[in-house]
């Protein structure tokens, strides 16, 4: 099969500051999606309904997130990305703003649906700094990017909890109107506005999503593993919220929540991970990463009830697994630099899914097999990421080789 070489994006289109505004963006665009997480009983007596009712439409959420993937993301390729991240900042403002307003859970439901595709727009950002970043800037760019999506991640529930306690949950909807416009605005102003050098149509993209793993070996293998460990890093959060509201812990929502404050040496090591990956290679990176995490999912297997040595296990585990996740997409963004986002959206869809599966599970494995049996699975899980890894040839975990070959 015969092969082109893409020509580079050249890095100078992206400034340093530009890059930190992403990170910025993708931040906000993230927490849109867990803003009401915390106030699930608030949202519930005012809506008249069942807290499990507010539940299955904050669910809505992830769902509309992995449509958003699927249809949303490759749209950066196709038009510039200043118009299309702009465009998906003021849907999530109007989406906000409808849900301060929504009378039934049904209404919120599809609100939640339509913020969960537009906070998408986090792995559009991550596409942008693939394609124009450059070779030799690119994983350190998508570090500070991916950091601003962890941060978002974490500060969405914290954020979105104090102000529904100050505010109400409408109203913090409401406030979060003004970023998402604020974001709109610079995003026409300083994002790039070069489309990428496709030619294929929206409609024939998105169908064609399924066929690149076929085609390529460097996105399939990069999908299973990094499906495996993120699959078990919301198997183990999932579970310990589950194991720490039981005896003999019995910890409130807000204890456990506060718990969540390990994630912050995720949002670290994804800016460290970044820089260090443009020097020694990804696959250094996650397996280095992975090791790390399975280490600590180790020893926090007998360590649950002393807090200390917990969050210092589960902040080197979220550390481990966010540095192998940039690592690993970088991989993904270096397969067509100039037009980079439907693999990423192809991607970030296997990743997804296997997180989802993982929350269930975690979820349910604490009643199955207990803490100590919940780590096991997870331990098992990043050890087969981790031969997956050591198993591929050293041209499906490196950037450098797999950069811009792509068949015709």
């Amino acid at each position: 099969m015969e092969t082109e070489r893409i020509p580079e994006v050249p890095s100078a289109v992206l400034p340093v500051s530009v890059v930190w505004f992403m990170a910025v963006a993708a931040a906000f665009a993230t927490a849109s999606v867990y803003l009401l997480h915390p106030a699930v009983a608030e949202v519930a007596a005012s809506l008249d309904t069942s807290a499990a009712v507010i539940g299955t439409a904050l669910a809505c959420g992830p769902i509309g997130y992995l449509a958003g993937l699927v249809l949303l993301v490759p749209l950066v390729d196709l038009f510039a990305p200043r118009t299309v991240v702009a465009a998906q900042f003021l849907v999530l403002a109007l989406a906000s703003a409808a849900g301060a307003v929504a009378n039934s859970p049904w209404v919120l439901a599809l609100v939640i649906a339509v913020v969960g595709a537009g906070s998408a727009v986090g792995a559009q950002l991550s596409s942008v700094a693939g394609r124009f970043a450059g070779p030799r800037r690119q994983a350190t760019v998508l570090g500070i990017v991916t950091a601003g999506i962890s941060a978002g991640i974490l500060g969405g529930r914290i954020v979105g909890g104090w102000l529904t306690e100050m505010i109400g949950w409408r109203a913090t909807l409401v406030v979060f109107v003004v970023p998402c416009i604020a974001a709109a605005v610079m995003s026409l102003s300083v994002l790039p506005a070069i489309r990428g050098r496709t030619d294929a149509g929206y409609l024939d993209t998105v169908r064609g999503i399924p066929g690149l793993f076929t085609r390529f070996a460097v996105l399939r293998w990069a999908s299973a593993r990094g499906a495996l460990w993120f699959f078990a890093f919301c198997a183990l959060w999932a579970g310990l919220a589950v194991a720490l509201s039981q005896p003999p812990y019995s910890y409130s929502p807000d204890r456990i929540g506060l718990y969540a404050c390990a994630g912050l040496a995720g949002v670290v090591a994804t800016r460290i991970a970044g820089s260090w990956t443009d020097r020694v290679g990804p696959k250094k990176v996650i397996l280095v990463g992975l090791a790390l995490a399975l280490v600590s999912v180790a020893v926090s297997a007998h360590a649950l009830s002393n807090l200390a040595v917990t969050l210092i296990c589960l902040g080197l585990f979220d550390a481990g697994l966010f540095a192998a996740q940039v690592a690993n997409q970088s991989t993904i963004l270096a397969i067509d630099p100039s037009a980079p986002a439907r693999f990423n959206g192809a991607y970030m869809s296997v990743y997804f899914v296997g997180g989802s599966l993982g929350t269930a599970f975690g979820a349910a494995a604490i009643g199955w097999f207990g803490w100590s049996g919940l780590v096991a699975a997870t331990a098992v899980a990043l050890g087969a990421a981790g031969v997956l890894t050591l198993a591929v040839g050293a041209r499906d975990v490196s950037a450098g080789t797999v950069a811009a070959r792509v068949p015709q």
